[in-house]
């Protein structure tokens, strides 16, 4: 009889960037852990999980599945046969040794205060199970983004889960898994960065950068370098040094990460155009956001990729192409991309189609559509439904007020900012 994949183990797998030999070595060390004397699991015996090969682990690896995913067997797509089939499952094993979740409120004041990630009982280990841990830590801490922007709370969670990574990262490890736990400190201090330039506090935002670039360069991770480098073409644009932004864009392009991926590559020459668009140079940015397109048509959108560029995609893309097209002065062109990004769009990105509304409103407003491009700015309203807005959402809405100013009557640019202030008052 044919097997059957296990897509349930190869999803959690895919969530959490986990690779065979990574999983094989979280279940040898949670083993060890319970039995004293480190596990046999092979990369060879995790594919033929994955295979549909072996239906039903051992009853150790079981159980140390469990402890590390914070999973039962069941969920994890597993399934006795035969003479098993019949044998009750023991009940699932605390998880919490190698599973310390992440844990905060995401939203309301309880989000005001920083995420703690150090247990108060510490693995006497650190291995593969840390790595898969804080993993997902990240993915809550893009999760939290997604709800509230950047701010305080959380820069200081992400700085709370560099400085455990690097704790875990003194203690005794392998050179592999040392490597992975100054990635995930890379992350996390970029992350710390983010908030702060979704925030528009940019002071800050610099020091995290060069700390995080520095740790991916201790981890020799090309995934985590192209991240920040992205992160510092944002930086700069925001800061206006368009110079600085071209140079950080183009630095993303020689990463080995966008040298082999398409996806990587498409966003790093979307990265350039913009800033080649505010430096003046509206040919080479239309160069580049030609390239971005090509690289982005003929990239694998469905492959498995790393959190933080789960974001970018063909939506994104059109978001980016309506900034290029505004600034360089084409502004029909970039209201057709703004509602080519809009449709494209997932309901779920809110924040997104908020900015992508304001882009849409702007290039409507500099085409002379005064009352479409204030009636479109108003959707903004119900988009947020009255939440607090990241700083970087108010500054675009500050430029759309100042253009406003400059082609409106008085009496529209004043009844917008009444509207504005009585909406969003509140920080």
């Amino acid at each position: 009889m044919a097997e059957t994949r296990n897509d349930a183990l190869a999803a959690w797998m895919t969530e959490h960037q986990t690779s065979a030999g990574e999983l094989a070595d979280a279940v040898n060390e949670a083993i060890r852990d319970f039995t004293g004397r480190l596990g046999t699991t092979s990369e060879r015996t995790v594919f033929r999980w994955l295979s549909g090969e072996n239906r039903w682990p051992q009853a150790r690896q079981r159980r140390a599945l469990e402890a590390v995913t914070g999973q039962t067997t069941a969920a994890l797509g597993f399934a006795p046969r035969g003479k098993f089939a019949a044998a009750p499952e023991p009940p699932p094993k605390d998880p919490s040794v190698h599973r310390r979740r992440f844990c905060g409120a995401a939203t309301g004041t309880a989000a005001a205060a920083a995420v703690p990630l150090i247990a108060a009982s510490r693995p006497s280990r650190v291995g593969t199970s840390d790595v898969i841990r804080l993993r997902d830590s990240i993915d809550t801490l893009t999760a939290l983004d997604a709800e509230r922007g950047g701010h305080n709370a959380l820069e200081r969670a992400a700085l709370a889960g560099a400085a455990e990574a690097l704790d875990l990262q003194r203690r005794s490890a392998t050179q592999r898994v040392r490597a992975r736990l100054y990635a995930l400190a890379s992350d996390f201090t970029a992350t710390a960065a983010w908030s702060l330039i979704d925030a528009g506090r940019l002071d800050g935002a610099g020091k995290h950068l060069d700390r995080a670039l520095t740790l991916a360069g201790m981890a020799q991770d090309p995934e985590m370098t192209m991240q920040v480098w992205n992160l510092c073409a944002m930086l700069a644009r925001q800061r206006k040094d368009f110079g600085e932004a071209v140079a950080a864009a183009q630095a993303a392009q020689s990463t080995w990460a966008a040298r082999r991926s398409r996806l990587h590559a498409s966003l790093a020459h979307a990265r350039t155009a913009i800033g080649l668009a505010h430096a003046g140079d509206r040919r080479a940015a239309l160069r580049s956001l030609g390239r971005a397109e090509d690289a982005l048509s003929k990239a694998d959108t469905t492959e498995p990729r790393a959190t933080w560029i789960t974001f970018y995609g063909p939506a994104e893309l059109y978001s980016l192409t309506a900034i290029v097209r505004d600034v360089v002065g084409d502004p029909a062109e970039a209201e057709a991309a703004s509602y080519r990004a809009l449709t494209a769009l997932p309901e779920t990105y809110r924040r997104n189609r908020a900015h992508t509304t304001v882009r849409l409103a702007l290039a409507q407003l500099h085409q002379g559509e005064v009352e479409q491009a204030y009636t479109t700015s108003t959707d903004v309203f119900q988009i947020m439904a009255g939440d607090p807005l990241p700083g970087r959402m108010r500054q675009l809405l500050g430029d759309f007020h100042r253009d406003l100013i400059t082609q409106a009557p008085p009496r529209i640019a004043h009844e917008w900012a009444d509207r504005y202030r009585t909406e969003w008052s509140t920080p």
